[in-house]
């Protein structure tokens, strides 16, 4: 590659960290072959001439064997195949990197749900509200459980719930 002025490769570079770091939660020397990929789509380089395949070629053809990632002066051979691929100057593949600016997240964002966001619309539990744990004693099971006697069947013999049933408080459908 030709050499470059000191503002342009400072750009460059900026960019280049900007890409490697992408998608880490920490600051990045050396670009990934994703990452490299992602340049590639993000500052629309690709295109009939250039796939996205051949930027994986090219990312191989100039890392270390054996290595995973590749660093600055490989970074920059590798803008050279990418400017003998697309038949371009190395400057306009430069030129179109620096003005991207660097990458884009572009995550999916949901839609307006009505049945979601209006909680007017919300039924049952919802919008009348259920059981709650908060005032049961978080310390103990006791506090979470019902053990009071029940005969075979299950039907409580003692404790709150027969209270209920034998006052008549309890409502019992009726049998069919």
């Amino acid at each position: 590659m030709a050499h470059m002025d000191a503002q342009t490769e400072a750009e460059l570079k900026a960019v280049y960290y900007a890409f490697a770091s992408f998608g880490s939660s920490q600051k990045c020397v050396e670009l990934e072959g994703k990452n490299f990929i992602k340049l590639a789509k993000d500052t629309k380089l690709l295109g009939k001439a250039l796939t996205t395949t051949d930027i994986d070629l090219i990312f191989a053809k100039v890392k270390a064997k054996g290595a995973r990632k590749i660093t600055w002066p490989e970074f920059v051979k590798g803008l050279d195949h990418i400017a003998a691929k697309k038949g371009c100057a190395v400057d306009e593949v430069v030129a179109t990197i620096i003005k991207s600016g660097g990458p884009q997240d572009n995550g999916t964002k949901a839609e307006a749900c009505r049945f979601h966001d209006d909680k007017s619309q919300y039924t049952g539990v919802y919008a009348r509200g259920g059981p709650t744990n908060v005032d049961m004693d978080p310390k103990n099971l006791a506090g979470l459980c019902d053990r009071s006697s029940a005969d075979v069947r299950g039907v409580k013999t003692g404790g709150p719930a027969a209270a209920r049933r034998s006052t008549g408080d309890a409502k019992i459908p009726a049998a069919r």
